[in-house]
């Protein structure tokens, strides 16, 4: 269960891996997704019942779940199918985000939260939560928003907005430009982790603004959890050593 940096390079090194024939399932929510090595498939799978058939059908024997950290749906998903198979199941989640010197952060549970904690920090916000969610900020009609995203949103939006769409990573000097050019007051962002998309954070940090963090959901329960691509290749190895 594919889709991030992680879950490229899992791909890419588990295919070297004798023994180790890897599926990589892409959600099909990017137009022009960045595509890993070996075997593809992109779309839904029609919910937990969807998901259990195909990894039946497909005789699949472990399941990696390298979805981004806020992928909650398909995670919870993905535990069901695999516990319903008795299948080995490992989560792969980068550390998230923590505070440094100099930051003004202020974590809220949900984008629920996050819209109701804007609407105290400032007049001009940016948006990096991706195309996704984008509606919960729609209500808010006396602030503008610059919305940056790989894909345009669906459904509603603010009606004073920006749209960007952008594919990063993103230096720190390009955002730092990016937040004078627009005269950002407060940056929203989800706890995404990695250092693929912190440069927003750094350059807010320097320019002394406020920074909405959108917390993770919690992980299902009933699989293991790791940090790295090396632990996932090290849990892959021990699970074919056992059958």
């Amino acid at each position: 269960m594919g889709g991030t940096r992680e879950a490229r390079e899992l791909a890419h090194l588990a295919s070297g891996e004798r023994g180790v024939d890897i599926v990589s399932s892409l959600a099909g929510r990017v137009r022009d997704p960045l595509l890993p090595d070996g075997a593809v498939r992109v779309g839904g799978f029609g919910g937990v019942d969807g998901l259990r058939e195909w990894l039946g059908s497909n005789g699949i024997d472990a399941v990696v779940d390298a979805t981004h950290p806020f992928a909650g749906r398909i995670s919870a998903n993905a535990a069901a199918a695999a516990a319903q198979l008795h299948l080995p199941l490992v989560h792969l989640r980068r550390p998230g985000w923590s505070a440094r010197p100099g930051d003004r952060w202020i974590r809220v549970p949900d984008l629920a939260a996050a819209a109701e904690a804007v609407g105290e920090l400032g007049d001009r916000v940016f948006l990096t939560i991706g195309r996704q969610g984008v509606g919960a900020f729609a209500g808010l009609h006396d602030r503008w928003f610059l919305i940056r995203a790989i894909d345009p949103p669906e459904g509603a939006l603010p009606p004073r907005h920006e749209l960007l769409l952008a594919r990063g990573p993103f230096t720190v000097d390009e955002e730092a430009r990016l937040l004078v050019d627009r005269r950002i007051d407060v940056l929203v962002t989800k706890d995404s982790g990695g250092d693929q998309t912190e440069a927003k954070l750094i350059a807010a940090r320097a320019a002394g603004l406020a920074v909405v963090v959108i917390d993770r959901p919690p992980l299902p329960e009933g699989g293991a959890v790791v940090e790295d691509v090396a632990q996932v290749l090290d849990w892959l190895r021990a699970c074919s050593a056992a059958q």
